[in-house]
């Protein structure tokens, strides 16, 4: 593999990572509070759709579109309609005590059904498939200072994305220190860790626990709106990828130990391993698709080690995916 070879296969890890990290992201916030969400695909799906049609309608209706008028609407209708997934998501789970598994499942077929059917209208209004462009909205989430300033190779590598995949890293560090500095992030982690005990403290569970999974879910909702606006350049594709992305995101939040600062990364490991087959040469078709697995390979081996070592600090929150029933007094 040559240099120029091994700076594509970097910068391709970023950018593929930085779907995901938002992706998982959005899912550890969640899970902090005790939810399970495997809605994560169909939450992405929907934030990617809503910023597409939010600027696509913008867009169409204005000869000169403003960009950065383009960037807030298209932001904005991403998160607030992932962020309403999550809403949908905490009232069945959490008001309703439904299943979480089954709801979070439910979500994701749920949001990729809607994500295409909008997705298809857009295509018709747009004169055909493969016709919706959103260049003014996509061409300021690409924008970045490399190509601005034309700095070399190894500049290259640090400074030539968007500026979303920066703000990924920036939201794990927030997080971070939301989780473990500050007396809201602590609250909530007890919230996930016993709901009892931290109900019987004086904590306000459901409310923890609605704020925790639909801000959550907007921040998954993310990780679909990068992937729509840079990763396709502001069009749509339905092919399956976000599902897939999503389901990987989810993977990522086992790998990463339910910590933010791992998720940054991890997701660019996932994203090494899941493009590395196209800088080895002689592989057939068959060895490619083994080469895509290799993520979920590496969060089965992780899974079993830090089940075998038993650390209380990378154990999920102990009320994971459990319901929670407030004792009458």
């Amino acid at each position: 593999m040559s240099v120029s070879q091994l700076f594509q296969l970097l910068q391709s890890a970023v950018v593929f990572g930085t779907v995901i990290m938002f992706g998982a992201l959005g899912e550890i916030l969640t899970e902090k509070s005790g939810n399970l969400n495997l809605g994560v695909p169909g939450i992405m799906y929907l934030g990617g759709i809503a910023g597409l049609a939010a600027s696509f309608f913008y867009e169409f209706n204005n000869p000169d579109p403003n960009r950065w008028v383009c960037l807030i609407i298209s932001f904005i209708a991403a998160f607030i309609a992932a962020a309403l997934g999550g809403l949908l998501y905490s009232f069945l789970t959490i008001t309703l005590r439904a299943n979480q598994n089954v709801t979070g499942l439910t979500l994701t077929i749920f949001g990729g059904g809607v994500a295409n059917f909008f997705g298809g209208s857009l295509s018709t209004m747009a004169g055909g498939v493969g016709q919706i462009s959103v260049s003014a909205t996509s061409s300021i989430y690409k924008a970045n200072i490399a190509n601005a300033v034309g700095m070399g190779s190894v500049g290259s590598l640090f400074f030539s994305y968007g500026f979303m995949v920066y703000l990924a890293i920036v939201t794990a560090m927030i997080m971070h220190l939301f989780l473990t500095r500050t007396r809201p992030g602590l609250n909530l982690r007890a919230v996930g860790e016993n709901p009892a005990t931290a109900d019987a403290a004086g904590i306000n569970v459901t409310r923890y626990k609605y704020l925790a999974t639909c801000i959550g879910a907007g921040v998954s909702g993310m990780g679909g709106l990068y992937y729509t606006m840079d990763y396709i350049k502001g069009t749509w594709a339905n092919d399956g990828t976000i599902e897939a992305l999503g389901w990987l995101a989810v993977a990522l939040v086992i790998f990463a130990t339910w910590r933010p600062l791992n998720a940054i990364w991890g997701s660019y490991l996932f994203g090494l391993l899941y493009w590395m087959f196209l800088y080895i040469p002689g592989l057939g078709r068959r060895t490619m698709e083994l080469f895509k697995m290799l993520p979920y390979v590496v969060t089965i081996a992780v899974l079993i080690f830090i089940s075998l070592r038993k650390k209380r600090e990378n154990q999920p929150p102990a009320s994971l995916g459990l319901a929670y029933f407030r004792e009458e007094r």
